[in-house]
């Protein structure tokens, strides 16, 4: 794909908007210097619509745009579970998660351990998730945006990588969360017309009347396509195992996503009140059910355009996360700009969501426990160091690690899987269970990770999501025995649920109501 004047103009003005304005929003009033509140949490002031906007541009990286774009060409509409069931599990955390959060005014997900169960379970989760960040979701979000710049530009795919941490780096180091949410707004606003834009030309070059005339016969044509709920001879089942993705493990990857991934959760404990923390994620939620009809459909019209010699089917074939990189190649001239700038929007949010969540629990749950007492410009600078730090990593491991492996979006959600349900039983067991204690967090942490491991080499046929279903039961059920057998926790250790107002608003409830109805009509409509 050649890169015309206008295109390059288009991605330079956004480009110098985006710096603008996180330099314009990271400046303190004279006289002040930034503390820990204001760069890793941005003052606990963030409005609902940055908190919404920020969590799906941090979302939709190029995991989810090339990876889920790869996966509709070599699955179909079944990879939108991972979209659409998300909504779903954000409601609940906005009205059940969130208030306990935000009660006990906690920076980080490993603080909360830390108050419920003890350091030791928050130095174990504080270095698990400093290591997944860096080695798989910052790897994997490297790696698909440079693969996929390579592809459009004939760049070296290290250039590539390169190329976009050091402009995720350049707008989000000095102003930390503030500047990383605020600027989000134009990340997602770009991305949802580049994604459209997309959308429209892959429709539009199927054998039919206009992109609206190239849906219907896609669906036509593709009809295995479409189906949410996959049989067992369907490609793709052992990765989407039928009703199993409605009642099994994928709603638990979900949970530990959505409601305990400090890149994710950070944006709503940055609110300036719970209320606007809740519509914050029920705004997120309602654009998650937009997400699969400008990533996963072009997708699924490549295999037709690649049938007809439009595209490289071969290529595509050999490895499917190029699906996306062709397609944007139908953009004209100028849109090409736009769509360019919003794979690069995609990509720098999300790398720069996850320097700051590296750099925030790196600093304020393993740092600051081994250095108190010193002063609150201290920890900002360690915050920036670590974040900086923790990019070069990803870049020296990003080729050798998610190059080896045919979809990285696949490779994300496996080595997420191994210690997800361990996570979703600590948080539901401190959250609900009074009894719960230290022991039986970790056994349910150290528990999920190897009976994960004994499954996938002692029975290699079982799905991954039943899987991970079959561990976080065995988790919960070994935890809360545990937990029975050993010392009760301290009272004030606690959660104290009566303390704690979990009524949402009616503005809450009706968002919620049409997001759960749109849900139900989906999936009844592509069952």
């Amino acid at each position: 794909m050649v890169l015309e004047t206008i295109d390059l103009i288009i991605i330079a003005g956004y480009a110098l908007a985006l710096l603008g304005i996180a330099l314009m929003v990271s400046r303190e009033p004279a006289g002040r210097d930034k503390n820990t509140e204001d760069y890793f949490l941005a003052g606990r002031a963030l409005p609902w619509w940055a908190i919404g906007a920020s969590l799906i541009a941090s979302n939709i990286s190029a995991e989810q745009i090339v990876g889920q774009s790869g996966q509709g060409f070599a699955i179909g509409i079944a990879i939108a579970a991972y979209e659409w069931q998300a909504a779903i599990v954000l409601l609940i955390v906005a009205k059940y998660f969130l208030p306990i959060f935000l009660k006990r005014r906690i920076y980080t997900m490993p603080q909360f351990l830390d108050q419920r169960f003890g350091g030791g379970v928050k130095n174990v989760m504080s270095v698990y998730w400093v290591a997944l960040y860096t080695a798989v979701n910052l790897t994997g979000v490297l790696w698909l945006g440079g693969l996929t710049i390579s592809t459009l530009t004939g760049w070296e795919v290290l250039y590539s990588m390169m190329a976009l941490a050091g402009f995720a780096a350049l707008y989000s180091l000095y102003g930390g969360l503030k500047a990383v949410a605020l600027t989000d707004i134009i990340q997602v606003v770009i991305l949802v017309l580049g994604g459209l834009a997309i959308t429209w030309f892959a429709l539009d070059a199927l054998p039919a009347d206009g992109a609206m005339g190239g849906f219907g016969y896609l669906m036509q044509e593709m009809p295995g396509h479409f189906e949410m709920i996959l049989a067992p001879d369907d490609t793709g089942y052992d990765a989407l195992p039928g009703i199993w993705t409605l009642l099994g493990g994928l709603w638990v990857l979900h949970f530990s996503y959505w409601g305990f991934n400090q890149y994710i959760i950070q944006r709503a404990l940055g609110a300036e009140s719970l209320g606007e923390a809740q519509k914050g994620l029920a705004f997120a939620s309602f654009l998650k059910l937009l997400v699969p009809f400008i990533v996963v459909i072009p997708g699924i019209a490549a295999v037709i355009l690649a049938q007809q010699g439009v595209l490289d089917g071969e290529a595509l074939s050999a490895r499917s996360d190029q699906t996306y990189g062709q397609l944007m190649g139908f953009a004209p001239a100028g849109l090409r700009g736009l769509v360019f700038a919003a794979l690069i929007a995609a990509v720098v949010s999300s790398l720069a969501s996850m320097m700051n969540s590296i750099s925030t629990i790196f600093t304020m749950d393993l740092y600051r426990s081994w250095r108190p007492q010193m002063a609150e410009g201290h920890y900002v600078t360690v915050g920036r160091v670590s974040a900086f730090a923790a990019m070069v990593a990803a870049l020296i491991l990003a080729e050798p690690f998610q190059g080896s492996f045919e979809s990285a979006f696949q490779t994300v959600q496996e080595y997420t899987g191994f210690i997800a349900p361990g996570v979703v039983v600590v948080f539901l067991l401190g959250f609900f269970d009074r009894r719960s204690n230290a022991a039986g967090a970790f056994t349910a942490l150290f528990g999920s990770v190897g009976l994960n491991i004994a499954l996938k080499f002692g029975a290699p046929d079982l799905e991954f999501i039943i899987r991970i279903w079959i561990v976080f039961v065995v988790s919960l059920i070994a935890a809360a025995v545990v937990s029975r057998m050993t010392r009760a926790p301290d009272e004030d250790r606690i959660v104290n649920l009566k303390d704690i107002a979990f009524a949402t608003s009616t503005l809450f409830n009706t968002m919620a109501a049409l997001t759960i109805a749109i849900f139900v009509g989906l999936y009844v409509w592509l069952w």
